[in-house]
């Protein structure tokens, strides 16, 4: 087993990308933490991180062993809580897409914290696929994202069209390929906007890759590439385009909440539900 002090270290280098970062952080001297390093990669047999004189990188063993680190140090820390008595500390830490971290779901995760004492909420934006690895993971406890379709269980919270957004009053150019703003993987709505011109026979190039839903409404707003969106997240400046404009229809998108299911805190189902009743309302 490996030891967690080792693996503390490890973690926060790798986070850090630097030696000198993690143990200011750590508060230890930058010789511990390099020798906490080595005292791993000689138990785990392989190198784990790659170093020269200006940065710090993972190898994919030190990868693979970052997501078992990462859990092993999250269920010592839940161990020592539940042992020391401590049962209604609750530390939870989420994932949500962009587009819900940039509208209402930052005041549920206030409110919710507000109102019970002892949770801490961290949250980690990302693209969803990315969000449910980390789970799979042990990382994250719920998550709160969009799919087109899959095989991850959860509550639904709505349903809407995935479509193909573009500047107002304007189409694109149907003669040169398709130029596209899209998440990067994984993500849902990319996996379902290239399989739909893929299947209408339609020639693509990918213009611009983001993270971020403003970004990706700025290069459609400007009739710089057209992105798949769902309908409530066009704007004034914003039209979608279908058949009309050469476009094939694109499949409906779900918004779900997924969560770590029975093995986590109480407060993980509370948090799920207080999510999908506010979605209700939204």
């Amino acid at each position: 087993m490996y030891d967690v002090t080792l693996l503390k270290s490890f973690q926060t280098v790798a986070q850090e990308a630097s030696f000198t970062k993690a143990a200011e952080k750590l508060h230890l001297t930058q010789s511990a933490v390099s020798a906490h390093v080595r005292r791993l990669e000689e138990q785990a047999g392989k190198p784990l991180l790659t170093r020269n004189t200006r940065s710090v990188a993972l190898t994919s063993e030190g990868a693979m062993l970052l997501g078992y680190a990462r859990a092993i140090l999250r269920l010592n820390d839940e161990a020592r809580i539940r042992l020391s008595g401590a049962t209604k500390t609750a530390y939870l830490k989420i994932g949500a897409s962009d587009d819900f971290m940039s509208s209402w779901l930052p005041d549920v995760l206030r409110d919710f914290q507000a109102t019970r004492s002892g949770v801490t909420i961290e949250a980690r934006v990302a693209n969803t696929g990315v969000l449910l690895a980390d789970m799979e993971r042990g990382e994250l406890d719920l998550v709160v994202g969009s799919r087109c379709q899959g095989d991850h269980t959860g509550h639904l919270l709505w349903r809407e069209p995935l479509v193909w957004a573009y500047a107002k009053r304007a189409l694109p150019d149907t003669l040169s390929p398709l130029s596209l703003a899209l998440f990067p993987e994984p993500c849902p709505y990319r996996d379902a906007a290239l399989a739909a011109l893929a299947a209408a026979g339609r020639e693509w190039r990918i213009s611009m890759v983001s993270p971020s839903v403003g970004s990706l409404r700025a290069a459609a707003g400007s009739a710089f590439a057209v992105t798949p969106l769902n309908r409530s997240l066009l704007t004034s400046q914003l039209q979608a385009l279908g058949p009309n404009a050469g476009l094939p229809d694109l499949p409906e998108v779900e918004f779900m909440v997924f969560s770590r299911g029975q093995d986590g805190s109480p407060a993980i189902g509370d948090l799920s539900n207080e999510i999908v009743r506010a979605a209700q309302l939204f």
